[in-house]
């Protein structure tokens, strides 16, 4: 049996002499010492970095193998393998990840958390957390956890994927075959490729470096020599050495707004998005929502949100989170050089019946799962099958009365109603992803995989 992990670790900016020794504090003469010598700028981008990376550790479902694996099968989930399903266990299972926000939020691959149960952040001092998934896209592989703490949080700063120059230096930190915190150098090999996988997965305009990474890394940053995040480790080339890929912290940057949605996530209509760094500009606004009715307007320069100064593009998603139904934003904007003042309540969209949807649509009959079998099975949420619909799409998926449900279209819906919000954009002909578990007698959890369930004319 394999058992395939992945982890990763991070770094930052430096303020250095060309060969990477510290000028000397004006007036001093002191020559460095041999240790200042030797202290070059990976060993600071190391240094002032990892305290924002984090190691990923969860209780992951595996299959025991006994087929030759696929090229990609280190840092891809089940669904991306061929081959017949075979006993399962469960393992402890590592990834990487990097905080990206000082609240708490941190970025990792989705394929690390798919197939898991709970999960668990270890930062480089030894402390702990308990993470919550926030959202997960599949089909960018990327997912956000949230982690609850006294203060804030050291953070990655967010560099840039298009200026990128075949050759430059890239640091990768990880957690390679468990060795936690392991730094690797290398340089970006090329741009631009993509990778294709079974079932019409792709993943297009990875970076490909020859930085080493195995089993371990994944989910964690790719950083140039200033310590800047460039991009997230994702897939090696498993029958090559030192061919790596990572997704562009750009494309991170464009999903990141659609992944955190508000209107997505908690049903709350904003009818605003912003995009640019470190300038941050309204890109779009929805005349009849809350933001247009206060007066916002695209090509507006957004200063502060509630009083909280907004260094980049990704701050006002992460900040809307905390948001509810009726609170305020007060937003400081620049228009003409002039300043402009816009202050609005965030609605409620009306929420779909998620229970409705997957019984009319895919034939599921979903209730929330006991708390005491959730507790029993170490799960913070998911839904029972109590039924089936004979001829239904889950019916002919495999999918039987007593199954639990954990995601949907990659996401860990919180409740019946964000199921509706889940599946309310479903069009006919669509294919939704269920993972789905099953409890043996002895109340052991065993995954058995993930359906792939096509909607069916409403």
């Amino acid at each position: 049996m394999r058992q395939r992990f992945a982890c990763a670790v991070v770094l930052v900016p430096a303020l250095l002499l060309p060969w990477g020794v510290p000028a000397a504090a004006s007036g001093t003469t002191e020559p460095p010492s041999g240790r200042e010598l030797r202290r070059t700028p990976v060993v600071r981008v190391f240094e002032q970095t990892r305290d924002a990376v984090v190691n990923i550790a969860c209780i992951r479902i595996v299959e025991q193998e006994s087929w030759v694996d696929d090229l990609f099968t280190q840092f891809f989930d089940r669904r991306f393998r061929p081959g017949p399903l075979l006993p399962q266990q469960e393992i402890i299972g590592v990834g990487s990840g990097f905080v990206i926000h000082p609240d708490g939020y941190v970025i990792t691959n989705a394929h690390v958390v798919l197939k898991t149960a709970d999960q668990r952040v270890i930062f480089a001092d030894g402390s702990e957390y308990e993470a919550r998934p926030v959202s997960t896209d599949t089909e960018r592989d990327l997912a956000v956890l949230k982690i609850d703490t006294e203060g804030p949080l050291p953070s990655l700063k967010l560099g840039r994927s298009d200026d990128l120059m075949i050759g430059e230096t890239v640091i990768a930190i990880g957690n390679p075959l468990g060795y936690r915190h392991t730094l690797t150098l290398g340089v970006v090999s090329a741009l631009d490729r993509t990778l294709r996988f079974p079932r019409n997965v792709e993943y297009h305009g990875l970076i490909q470096t020859d930085a080493s990474i195995n089993p371990g890394n994944s989910g964690g940053p790719l950083l140039n020599i200033l310590g800047e995040l460039i991009g997230v480790n994702t897939a090696i080339r498993g029958d090559a050495a030192n061919i790596g890929f990572a997704i562009p912290v750009d494309h991170v940057r464009r999903a990141l707004p659609e992944i955190l949605s508000l209107e997505r996530l908690k049903r709350l209509r904003v009818g605003l998005g912003v995009s640019g760094h470190p300038d941050v500009k309204v890109a779009r606004v929805d005349e009849e929502g809350p933001a247009g009715q206060a007066g916002v307007r695209t090509g507006d320069r957004l200063v502060r949100i509630d009083g909280r100064r907004v260094e980049q593009d990704v701050d006002v998603s992460f900040h809307l989170l905390r948001k509810e139904a009726g609170d305020t934003v007060a937003l400081e904007l620049e228009r003409d050089g002039r300043p402009v003042r816009a202050r609005f309540a965030l609605t409620e969209i009306p929420v779909p019946d998620g229970a409705r949807l997957a019984r009319e649509s895919f034939g599921l009959h979903l209730a929330p799962m006991p708390r005491d079998l959730a507790r029993s099975l170490e799960l913070q949420r998911g839904f029972v099958v109590e039924g089936v619909t004979p001829g239904s799409e889950a019916h002919r998926a495999g999918i039987v009365p007593g199954m639990l449900v954990l995601t949907v279209a990659g996401v860990y819906p919180r409740d019946l109603n964000h199921v509706g919000l889940l599946l309310e954009s479903v069009r006919t002909g669509d294919i939704v992803v269920f993972q789905v578990w099953r409890v043996d007698t002895r109340g052991k959890r065993l995954l058995i995989r993930s359906y792939n369930i096509p909607l069916r004319a409403r």
